[in-house]
C-alpha cells in the first residue's frame, strides 16, 4: 500500500488497490489459488490508472501541483546538479527563505541556480514562508542575476509559488517595484536564462523570476495570472467554484504550449512527480541541458533580441471576418 497523501480524484485507484492487497493475504492463508483474479485486478488497476491521468481536469492536475510531497527546488538541485553553493542575501540586511540561490555544476559546467522553496512540513513550510517571496526575495534574485551575468553563468530559475506574499509589511517595503525591476533586468540580460514551473506559478510572484529564453513546465504544474480561487471569488464570489474557474482560464502546460507561452512540457510520471521523483530529475535534467546547448549557440544580442520578440509575441488575438 502506499503511503501518499490520497487525492479525492485518486479514491478508486485506493480502493483497487486495497482489493488486490486482500486477495493476496488470502492467496497466502489459504489453500485457494488466487493469481488469475490477482493479475486480472491488477491489469485492470493499470488500465484504470492511466486512462484517469492521461485525462485528468485542470482541477485535478492543479491538486497534483500542490501536493505537499510534491519534489522541491532544493530537492532538484541536490539531484541533477553538484558542488552547490548557496549565496545568502540582497545585500541591505536580509535573506528571505522563500527564494534560494546559488551556483552549482550541471555536467560539469558552472550553472546559477534560483527559485523558489516550499516547505514539506509545516517547520518548513514556516522557514520558507509557504514559496512565498518577499521584495527582498526579489531582490536577492536580482543580485544573483547580475552575478551571474558578470561570469557569464547560464541561469536556470525553478518556480513553485502562489504567490508573492501578499501582507502589508511586502507592500510596504516594495513588493510590485520588485519585482518589476527584475522583469526589466531579466529582459536584459546577456547570459541565456531557462525557467521552469515546477508546481505553482502564480501571478507576478512567478513571473518575476521567469522571463527567460526558454520556459517549460512540470507535466502537472499549471502557470497563471491568478490561482483559481482567486479568480472565482472574485467572479463569483465563492472559492468553490475553482474548478470552473480553472477550466475558462486555461492554465495548465498542453493549452500553454499551444498558445506559445511555454516552450516545453517535462513528463511526469504516472502520478505526478511525487510517485517517482528519479524519473522527474531525469527528465528535468534532460531538458535543461538540451535547452543550454540551443542558447549556447547564441549571440548576446540575438539572446536579449529573441527574449524580447518572445514575451512581445503573447497575447495576439485574430479575429475572422465575419459575412
Amino acid at each position: 500500500m502506499r503511503s501518499i497523501m490520497q487525492l479525492p480524484f485518486e479514491k478508486p485507484i485506493y480502493e483497487i488497490e486495497e482489493k488486490i492487497e486482500e486477495l493476496k493475504t488470502l492467496n497466502e492463508n489459504s489453500e485457494t489459488d488466487l493469481s488469475s483474479q490477482i493479475e486480472t485486478l491488477t491489469n485492470q488497476l493499470t488500465e484504470f490508472k492511466k486512462n484517469l491521468y492521461d485525462n485528468l481536469k485542470p482541477y485535478e492536475r492543479i491538486q497534483i501541483a500542490r501536493h505537499p510531497m510534491r519534489p522541491t527546488f532544493l530537492d532538484y538541485i541536490h539531484s541533477i546538479t553538484t558542488d552547490w553553493i548557496e549565496l545568502h542575501g540582497d545585500r541591505a540586511g536580509t535573506d528571505d527563505r522563500a527564494i534560494i540561490g546559488g551556483i552549482a555544476r550541471l555536467n560539469d559546467k558552472p550553472v546559477m541556480f534560483i527559485g523558489t522553496q516550499k516547505g514539506k512540513t509545516t517547520r518548513e513550510n514556516l522557514e520558507y514562508n509557504f514559496g512565498m517571496p518577499n521584495p527582498q526575495g526579489y531582490r536577492k534574485a536580482l543580485r544573483l542575476f547580475k552575478h551571474a551575468e558578470k561570469f557569464g553563468f547560464p541561469i536556470v530559475t525553478i518556480v513553485d509559488t502562489p504567490g508573492a506574499y501578499p501582507g502589508i509589511k511586502a507592500e510596504e517595503t516594495g513588493q510590485g517595484v520588485a519585482i518589476a525591476e527584475n522583469l526589466l533586468e531579466m529582459a536584459k540580460l546577456k547570459v541565456p536564462v531557462i525557467a521552469i514551473i515546477t508546481g505553482e506559478g502564480c501571478s507576478g510572484g512567478a513571473l518575476g523570476l521567469a522571463v527567460a529564453n526558454k520556459v517549460y513546465m512540470l507535466e502537472n504544474a499549471y502557470y497563471t495570472v491568478i490561482t483559481p480561487e482567486g479568480c472565482a471569488s472574485i467572479l463569483w464570489n465563492d472559492a468553490n467554484y475553482a474548478d470552473k474557474a480553472a477550466e475558462a482560464l486555461k492554465i495548465t502546460a498542453d493549452f500553454l504550449l499551444e498558445s506559445k507561452i511555454i516552450d516545453g512540457i517535462i513528463k511526469e510520471p504516472l502520478g505526478g512527480a511525487h510517485y517517482d521523483p528519479e524519473e522527474t530529475y531525469k527528465n528535468m535534467k534532460e531538458m535543461i541541458l538540451k535547452g543550454l546547448d540551443e542558447l549556447s549557440k547564441l549571440s548576446e544580442k540575438d539572446l536579449i533580441e529573441k527574449r524580447y520578440s518572445k514575451y512581445r509575441a503573447m497575447g495576439e488575438i485574430s479575429f475572422e471576418k465575419q459575412d
